[in-house]
């Protein structure tokens, strides 16, 4: 939903203001944005799906229990993985939120 003028007008005030205020803390805000944020998590993920399919790939003969504590460790990291990218892709918006409502959407509309 687009704002109408007046909250148009209030929001250039206060990003005015914030320039005029601490205009190096502006810059670092306007320079950080939420796809450069991600990038370490990404890779932890990365990291940590590759570890879990090597734990799983050799540990899935001699014990099937730590071949599924990797397993649950691929599909953790996969999860994290793709809500991080579906979340730059949605401009910030909670994934799950999101998720949550589509699904609230579809319950309504079929009940």
């Amino acid at each position: 939903m687009p704002l109408n003028e007046d909250e148009q007008r209030i929001l250039e005030e206060i990003e005015r203001q914030f320039y005029e205020e601490d205009p190096k803390l502006a810059r670092s805000v306007a320079g950080a944005s939420l796809r450069s944020r991600l990038q370490p998590y990404r890779r932890f993920a990365v990291v940590g799906f590759v570890i879990g399919l090597i734990v799983m790939l050799v540990s899935f003969t001699s014990s099937v229990w730590i071949a599924a504590l990797g397993f649950i460790l691929m599909l953790t990291s996969a999860a994290w993985l793709a809500m991080s990218f579906r979340k730059t892709s949605e401009g910030g918006a909670d994934p799950i939120g999101s998720w949550l409502n589509r699904a609230r959407q579809r319950w309504s509309r079929n009940s």
